[in-house]
């Protein structure tokens, strides 16, 4: 959440080691063999198939060197890997090839590190703990005796010397802090470019919508306003004309950097929201990535217009989520490289037969791609993602000791670098392409006598409550269930605390295999309303919450955090405009005045505005929680009662509602506040007391009301730091069954449509596993009593009275 979620672990302490030997990866559960040869041994991955159509396979690394993501994708990366920093988003190839220089810029200690090409091997690291800090923009000098990098919270340009094989920094450019009225600003340097004369350095500054250029031997700095969120620079071959891609718009702004000072002189409208570019080697052709409109725009110079377009979403796949990012030309100029961020793979384009030749399988979210001598060097930003975090350090809210970044979700994730022999584009590459077939999709059940095979289908469902809390592990809330993949050592909030959460658990269908989408809030509630994450976002949170300056990249309406057309891509627009009624408490709001309303208009006109927003001063449920604000509204759940009435008294109540009852979150060990377990307690009262009045209502036979987490960042899990507590409540799921079946936020945003009416927003709710197998055709309508919680919701923090987590590090 924008609000605390970065204060509640200080990351502190030095960079995990980040150097691996040649072809090896040390995974963050394990080692790993040291390569996966050949067409990727891709005959002997048959096990792919098999694992996913394993309904109790886990999210996270193997042993064996791949991975699933908490959306579900098998990871069977191709070539030697290399372990590299945290959240790895841009590399440079030094001028004569020997060294690629890597910015890592995750939420924890970034770094810049030095790869030897010929090994493979991170022969430096320079680390870089908040508040310093790394972006995306990285570039060489043409006689490569000097690296230049964004500092992008720090207002300038790192500058450093290189000889012998060694990076030393020495005094930066320092860029505007203050507008030409006088007012602070920050510009948040993001690309970088350097001229051919090596005399002057062009930065996109992706916060001040401008782009400056300065003088390398510490000449003027000139700042001129372009596009919204401008991230990426690429130049002429004379370099006097620089290309900048808007990330907030769908345009590539031109820029003159050859006089004085750098003018705007005219744009191209390429696709939505533009990553990288590479020019051709020609110079006469622009290859943009747009990364919401899977695509990469062919760009005439000359005329300033996009003569071609190649998709980049997998065959039969139209809908949004390829998310490219990345593009690289080979040698001749004749094949372009690019990395989809969403899919796992590199697209390989046949420029001159303007054809997508087939696919490279990669780490998660590889983010840049750097051909070299015949092979493709590729940053692969989640690697092969989190696995447990239980270790000594795990997040624990009622400790007010710092949390290991290893087992913290948001910093415990290891980059990594693939190198790929790409010299033959025949054969291998058609191996290559039937691997990720056959591992990009994962399995989907169909529908059953509940859950409908499409939507329109007959369902005994008409209405959803789509209930959404903060920051939860499975193992957390229900470790110690005696049902399910729990571990009791890990279980802070029990009947005492979280007594309805548990009991409804039981109760209904367990569900034990459930993951979060995204790392964090920011992340997260994308994936919640939008079931997707796009490369901003993915770029800029761990910013937001390491104090690097980054802005909250969600829950607004700002166009760039939209993973689609702004106007189309959330939930609440998709049922808008088919007609599907609904009504929102909580959900992306913030307050004006005494009320709180939606900055997207679509969602303001069907938000109940007196409902509390997110403030952790207020409660959830009437209990004896007590307000420590004189502006708090009427406790959340007590707001949602009097609008539930209303609905009974019609007789007609919204086809879907969405409900935002965030206290778990908790203020952690804040002296003042209630404790961590009195914050949960007043949540999960809350939970109780609607489901109670729903189970006790006419609205019971015919609703299903969901209930998940935006993210599980605060605390531990054994069996990955993404899974989470769902719920799916109903007469359909009272059956105390357990369903291990493999499922993530975007599976319940499917299913959510599939009641509603609707179809899949994103390739990942599409490709994912519907929550059918948690119903049965046989309902039992027994009725919900609210348990109220014995823990006392007016306790308040005292260092001397918390109790301690067992099973606690």
């Amino acid at each position: 959440m924008a609000r605390s979620d970065p204060l509640i672990f200080a990351i502190a302490g030095a960079a995990l080691a980040a150097v691996a030997t040649a072809g090896a990866i040390r995974a963050a559960v394990g080692a790993a063999p040291a390569r996966v040869d050949g067409p990727l041994a891709v005959e002997t991955q048959q096990i792919a198939s098999s694992v996913f159509a394993n309904a109790n396979k886990t999210a996270g690394p193997s042993e064996d060197g791949t991975a699933v993501t908490p959306i579900g994708y098998r990871v069977i990366p191709a070539g030697d890997q290399t372990r590299l920093g945290h959240l790895p988003l841009n590399a440079a190839l030094h001028p004569d090839g020997r060294y690629l220089l890597v910015t890592n810029n995750g939420q924890g200690v970034q770094s810049l590190q030095l790869v030897d090409t010929r090994t493979n091997e991170v022969v430096q690291t320079l680390s870089y703990p908040s508040p310093e800090s790394l972006y995306i923009g990285l570039a060489w000098s043409p006689d490569g005796k000097t690296a230049y990098a964004s500092a992008a919270a720090n207002s300038k340009i790192r500058v450093l010397s290189f000889a012998d094989g060694r990076l030393t920094e020495g005094d930066p450019i320092k860029l505007p802090t203050k507008a030409p009225d006088g007012k602070a600003v920050t510009l948040f340097p993001a690309g970088l470019a350097i001229t051919p004369d090596g005399k002057k350095l062009v930065v996109a500054d992706q916060l001040g919508n401008a782009v400056t250029v300065a003088g390398t031997a510490g000449g003027q700095v000139q700042t001129v306003a372009t596009g919204h969120r401008p991230m990426w620079v690429t130049l002429s071959k004379d370099g006097r004309t620089a290309y900048v891609s808007n990330q907030g718009a769908d345009t590539v702004n031109i820029v003159d950097v050859a006089g004085s000072a750098p003018q705007v002189t005219g744009q191209i409208k390429v696709g939505l929201h533009p990553n990288k570019s590479v020019l051709s080697t020609d110079g006469r052709r622009l290859y943009v990535a747009n990364g919401d409109a899977d695509s990469v725009s062919e760009v005439d110079l000359a005329t300033k217009s996009v003569t071609r377009n190649f998709s980049m979403s997998p065959p039969k796949k139209a809908l949004i989520g390829s998310n490219p990012t990345g593009v690289a030309l080979d040698g001749a100029g004749k094949r372009l490289f690019v990395t989809n961020s969403g899919n796992n793979t590199v697209s390989v384009v046949d420029l001159t037969r303007g054809k997508v030749l087939g696919q490279i399988p990669t780490g998660w979210y590889p983010s840049a791609v750097i051909w070299h001598n015949g092979r493709l060097l590729i940053t692969n930003a989640k690697g092969l993602g989190a696995g447990p975090n239980n270790g000594p350090g795990y997040p624990n809210p009622e400790r007010s000791g710092r949390t290991s970044p290893s087992q913290y979700v948001g910093s415990m994730i290891v980059g990594t670098l693939s190198s790929v022999d790409v010299s033959d584009s025949g054969e291998q590459l058609d191996a290559y392409t039937r691997q990720v077939e056959r591992t990009a999709t994962p399995v989907t059940r169909g529908g059953d006598a509940v859950v409908p095979r499409k939507p329109g289908d007959e369902t005994p469902i008409k209405h959803v409550i789509y209930i959404v809390k903060e920051n939860r592990t499975y193992d957390q809330v229900l470790g110690s269930l005696e049902k399910g993949n729990g571990d009791p050592s890990l279980n802070l909030f029990g009947d005492e605390s979280a007594p309805n959460t548990r009991e409804l658990a039981r109760r209904f269908t367990t569900i034990d295999n459930f993951y979060a989408g995204g790392e964090v809030s920011a992340n997260g509630w994308n994936w919640v309303a939008q079931a997707n994450s796009n490369p901003y976002t993915e770029q800029m949170w761990p910013a937001r919450y390491s104090g690097r300056k980054g802005i909250y990249p969600s829950e607004n309406n700002a166009p760039e955090n939209a993973a689609q057309g702004p106007k189309d891509s959330y939930l609440w627009q998709r049922f808008d405009k088919a007609g599907v009624s609904f009504a929102n408490f909580g959900f992306y709001v913030s307050r004006k005045g005494n009320e709180y309303h939606g900055a997207d208009p679509v969602l303001d006109a069907r938000t109940d505005h007196a409902f509390q927003g997110d403030d952790l001063a207020c409660p959830d449920s009437a209990g004896t929680f007590t307000p420590k604000k004189s502006n708090c509204l009427t406790p959340r759940v007590d707001r949602w009662l009097k609008s539930f009435r209303s609905y009974e008294a019609k007789g007609e109540m919204p086809t879907v509602q969405f409900v935002r009852f965030g206290n778990d979150h908790t203020s952690g060990t804040k002296q003042g506040q209630p404790t961590p377990k009195a914050m949960v307690a007043d949540n999960d009262y809350a939970l109780g007391r609607l489901v109670d009045a729903v189970s006790h209502s006419k609205f019971w036979k015919d609703t299903v009301i969901f209930v998940t987490e935006d993210d599980a960042q605060d605390g531990p899990d054994h069996v990955d730091a993404h899974r989470t507590p769902a719920l799916a409540i109903s007469p359909y799921t009272q059956t105390g069954k357990v369903d291990s079946t493999f499922y993530s936020m975007a599976s319940m945003v499917r299913t959510i449509g599939l009641f509603a009416g609707i179809g899949p927003l994103t390739q990942f709710d599409d490709s994912s596993t519907p929550m059918s197998a948690s119903f049965t055709d046989k309902p039992n309508y027994r009725t919900y009593s609210v348990i109220k919680p014995t823990y006392p919701m007016n306790s308040i923090n005292d260092p001397g009275v918390l109790a301690q987590t067992p099973g606690g590090k």
